[in-house]
């Protein structure tokens, strides 16, 4: 492939040289000319990129906009007020509503999560919910904005009259329960009384511990289902 094309570029040449040094000319000012023009669109490229990224530079400087967050966090250790079960039970929920699947809550599952909860709210609330906490102005709810919900409730940084308030408030997870009575005490105690470590890993224990109960119920069950089994082939 490589020796054709040189073949076809030495051919080009000798037919340029036979028309003459003007027509030698021209082509090499076409090609100069297309180089050019290809180096001012990537400079002005380059230049746009670099443009958006200074003016996204100066909103977060001016507090309006937020620096953006890596796609995957850790929740239990950026939210160690909760536990590892209330965790679990928001995931849940988050992925009850989530009925796109695809990893957001946007405006028209919010309405049916309040409709759902029978705190129907108007197209304005819903806007209004999403924004108290959509860190990256995406006009939806990832799962970590959905934890700041309850983070907010817990520790009353949340108006009266706020709409993530009234969904903490209908939410069945306990801690939005706490947290409107005052959970931010609530919490405090919780955490006088065991370490994020300790407790963590009594959780993690005591999960181990259901799985294998519920392993040796199997045992049982498979044991029994042979006895009679055996039983009723005898």
């Amino acid at each position: 492939m490589a020796s054709q094309e040189l073949a076809q570029k030495l051919q080009r040449r000798l037919q340029l040289e036979e028309s003459g040094p003007a027509a030698a000319e021209g082509e090499a000012e076409a090609a100069t000319g297309g180089e050019a023009a290809e180096r001012s669109c990537l400079t002005a490229s380059a230049g746009a990129e670099l443009s958006a990224k200074l003016c996204r530079r100066q909103d977060i400087n001016e507090g309006a906009a937020q620096p953006r967050r890596a796609a995957v966090f850790n929740p239990y250790t950026e939210f160690k007020e909760f536990s590892r079960r209330q965790i679990k039970d928001m995931e849940r929920m988050f992925r009850l509503y989530d009925s796109g699947r695809d990893g957001y809550i946007d405006l028209m599952e919010l309405k049916l999560m309040m409709e759902k909860l029978g705190a129907p709210q108007t197209h304005l609330g819903l806007k209004n919910m999403i924004k108290e906490v959509d860190e990256d102005f995406d006009g939806k709810l990832s799962f970590r904005e959905f934890l700041l919900i309850f983070h907010k409730a817990a520790a009353g940084e949340l108006e009266e009259d706020s709409g993530l308030l009234t969904l903490a408030k209908l939410s069945e997870i306990d801690v939005s329960i706490e947290g409107v009575k005052g959970a931010k005490n609530f919490f405090e105690a919780k955490a006088q009384a065991l370490s994020s470590a300790s407790k963590f890993e009594a959780e993690i224990r005591a999960e181990q511990d259901e799985r294998k109960r519920e392993e040796e119920e199997r045992k049982h069950r498979r044991a029994a289902f042979r006895e009679l089994k055996s039983a009723f082939t005898q």
